[in-house]
């Protein structure tokens, strides 16, 4: 009889109690615990066993389950009969940092202060007791228990002690290092969770600088911890956190070094399948194959997997796992090139980009490659290969692809209107093009969009090829979408070649902003984009490919300030 899927269970014991599905990973303990690095951060997308690993460390190595041969019995840690004495000898703070998940700096510390809190609740009963911890110790920490307890329920009286917070972790490492008279293990899971919501909603400088002292009191300069672990999505830079850390071991997706104990290989996949007489097993590849770690290809998403087998239904699990509001909006924000290169990815195309492991959230919206940094290491884009800093990406599988063309549809809040704007480019209804793009223009895009500061007269340019890309995804099926490709004596803005040449015509897009040097009016600045175009010979690849000329249409866009002109 197979076992039961306990779908978000992210509790080892509970796990192992209840005699759920659960794929052996215990290797990684034996793995990580002969390795001896003092601070190991592993970076793994979301959803993909950090928990539960985590989890899994803390039930091996922590004296609360102490004599739990029950919860690894049968499992492969188990077989080595030097780590089953190691079982339950190792004093274990385990934090994690999943909802601190503030709009302001404020929230940040609040949130920060109730997960403190929560750590600290865990042990009070157990300091109080402690007969090796001084009377001093005991009154120091249940004075900070209780300020944490007090600053949460006087939130709109009582101000964060930042002090506090920071020391927190390191005091209690040391009343557990006095009580067992070991070192502790320290592990935080979802290390990285405060820092991204900070970026996102722009107090990141006080959130770093908070994190940077925080973790520097924690793990460097604290004489009482062991070793410990961490665990995230991405890497931030060693600027922002870990400047000054010189005893870190550093795991992300291309590394070698723990590749097989987060996410679910084939082999082990299609183990579980058999066991719930599953036999479409070309489909759940289809669906959720394609990560690649370290040398490992072939990886699937646990979560994905666990829920497929419970509910025995094809769904993007792990796409709605998340508001992936970061990813939507650099993407929505992204420039032209950036739009049209991942277009040419939701066609099943790759793309070979610089990629830095080592994320620069201050940059993500300045720099085009810490963009596909950023998908690529939160497990949006697989890597086919590397060349140095050049990796290969291409679209995870069809889950991600679903998941990518539903952030699409839902960037613009007008609907049915976006819909018309495409079905009147097919139609080459010019009047409502023009209605349509003027009126989102006055109700959508800002100054800093169009580019009315002098200093950016290239911004609005890039600013709408950027747009109408975003608008064109809807035409995939039929046309093949292309931007600032070389065709004639030049490069056109975007060219759209309709995959059915008898059915559907081709179209060429110029874009250009008004030169008041050169143009009085934006009907000007139309003509000199479409004289451009035939300069150029921008249909010259068209032609080439079968296209008759009288099937060609050409459109000029000018742009003045949040003014948009269309014409032929």
């Amino acid at each position: 009889m197979p076992r039961k899927i306990g779908t978000g269970v992210q509790s080892f014991s509970k796990l192992r109690e209840r005699g759920s599905f659960f794929v052996d990973k215990t290797e990684f303990i034996s793995d990580w615990w002969n390795s001896d690095d003092d601070v190991t951060l592993i970076t793994r997308p979301r959803r993909f066993g950090k928990t539960l690993n985590m989890s899994m460390l803390e039930c091996f190595f922590s004296p609360e389950y102490a004599g739990r041969a029950d919860l690894f019995e049968g499992l492969n840690v188990w077989n080595d009969p030097e780590m089953r004495g190691l079982q339950g000898s190792q004093p274990v703070i385990f934090i994690t940092m999943a909802k601190i998940k503030g709009t302001t700096y404020e929230d940040f510390l609040r949130q920060m202060n109730t997960t403190m809190m929560s750590v600290y609740s865990r042990y009070e009963d157990f300091v109080s007791k402690s007969e090796k911890i001084s009377a001093d110790k005991k009154e120091i920490f249940r004075l900070m228990y209780m300020e944490m307890v007090e600053t949460m329920l006087k939130k709109s009286e009582k101000k964060v002690n930042t002090d506090l917070l920071i020391q927190s972790i390191a005091f209690l490492s040391e009343l557990l290092s006095i009580h067992y008279g070991k070192n502790v293990i320290i592990l935080l899971d979802e290390y990285d969770t405060p820092m991204v919501e900070s970026y996102v909603n722009k107090y990141w400088d006080e959130t770093a600088a908070f994190m940077r002292t925080f973790f520097n009191t924690t793990f460097k300069s604290n004489p009482y911890m062991y070793r410990s672990v961490l665990t995230g999505i991405t890497r931030v830079s060693k600027e922002s956190l870990f400047s000054d850390f010189n005893n870190i071991e550093i795991c992300t997706l291309s590394a070698v070094k723990y590749q097989e104990y987060f996410g679910f290989t084939e082999e082990e996949v299609f183990a579980a399948m058999d066991e719930y007489g599953l036999t479409n097993k070309d489909e759940v590849k289809y669906w959720y194959d394609g990560f690649t770690i370290g040398e490992l290809k072939d990886i699937y998403n646990p979560w994905s997997v666990t829920n497929f087998l419970g509910k025995k239904k094809f769904a993007p699990y792990w796409a709605n796992t998340s508001s992936n509001k970061l990813v939507s909006d650099l993407l929505r924000e992204g420039d032209a090139e950036l739009k049209s290169d991942f277009e040419y990815l939701l066609c099943g195309g790759t793309v070979t980009k610089q990629i830095n492991e080592e994320l620069v959230y201050s940059q993500l919206d300045k720099t085009r490659d810490s963009v596909w940094s950023l998908l690529t290491m939160s497990g949006y884009l697989k890597i086919n290969s590397i060349n140095g800093k050049n990796y290969e990406l291409e679209i995870v599988n069809h889950e991600t692809l679903e998941m990518f063309e539903g952030l699409i549809s839902n960037w613009f809040a007008e609907g049915d209107r976006y819909s018309n704007f495409i079905k009147a480019l097919l139609l080459n209804d010019l009047k409502y093009m023009n209605q349509f793009m003027n009126d989102l223009s006055v109700s959508m895009f800002s100054s800093f969009d169009t580019g009315k500061k002098p200093s950016e007269k290239t911004e609005p340019e890039r600013f709408y090829h950027g747009f109408v890309l975003g608008l064109l995804v809807d035409l995939r099926d039929r046309y093949a979408v292309t931007s600032n490709r070389e065709s004639g004596f030049g490069r056109y803005d975007v060219l759209l070649e309709p995959l059915d040449k008898e059915k559907d015509d081709a179209m060429i897009f110029e874009f250009k902003v008004i030169d008041k040097d050169e143009e009085k009016t934006l009907e000007d600045t139309v003509a000199a984009a479409l004289k451009q175009i035939e300069e150029k010979k921008y249909e010259q690849i068209l032609i080439d490919k079968g296209v008759k000329k009288d099937r060609i249409r050409k459109y000029g866009f000018a742009f003045e300030g949040s003014r948009v002109l269309i014409g032929e």
